[in-house]
C-alpha cells in the first residue's frame, strides 16, 4: 500500500534512497550520495511530500514531491522489477496534474522508464553537484 510518510520512515527512507542511489548511479562515487545524508534527513525529505510504498510493515519504496517537481522516486534494490515504481509513478501521477524531474543521462534504466510512464525530454543540462549532463523531463 502507499501512504504518508512518518517520521518513523526516515531511516527506512534513507537506506533505500543511498542504495538505490548508488546501484543506479555507478558514474558518480558513492562517496558523494554517503556525502548528501544528513541533507536529505534535515532537508529534502522534511521540504518534501512524500509516500511512502509499505508492504506489510516492510518499506520498499517512496517518492517525493516538491510542488510539480518529482524531487526523488527510489524502490529498494531488493524489490525493483516488481512493479512498485510503476504503482509509486501512478499514485504521483494522480496527486499531481503535470510533474517535471530530472535524471542523470547516463542512467538509462530511469529515462526509459520514465518514457514508459509518459515523460518527455525537454532539455539537458549540467548538474551543478556532480558535473554530470542530466535530462528534464515532464509529464503533462
Amino acid at each position: 500500500m502507499i501512504r504518508d510518510f512518518e517520521s518513523s520512515d526516515m531511516d527506512d527512507v534513507l537506506d533505500i534512497w543511498l542504495k538505490a542511489s548508488i546501484k543506479a548511479h555507478p558514474f558518480v562515487g558513492s562517496e558523494f550520495w554517503e556525502s548528501k545524508i544528513d541533507d536529505m534527513r534535515k532537508t529534502y525529505i522534511p521540504a518534501s511530500d512524500t509516500y511512502i510504498f509499505d508492504d506489510n510493515g516492510i518499506v520498499k519504496g517512496f517518492f517525493s514531491l516538491r510542488g510539480d517537481t518529482l524531487a526523488a522516486m527510489f524502490v529498494s534494490p531488493d524489490f525493483q522489477g516488481k512493479g512498485i515504481g510503476r504503482q509509486l509513478m501512478d499514485k504521483a501521477k494522480s496527486i499531481r496534474k503535470k510533474l517535471e524531474l530530472t535524471v542523470y543521462r547516463e542512467n538509462r534504466k530511469s529515462i526509459q522508464f520514465y518514457r514508459k510512464c509518459g515523460f518527455a525530454t525537454i532539455r539537458d543540462r549540467i548538474d551543478q553537484h556532480t558535473g554530470h549532463m542530466e535530462v528534464l523531463m515532464r509529464y503533462a
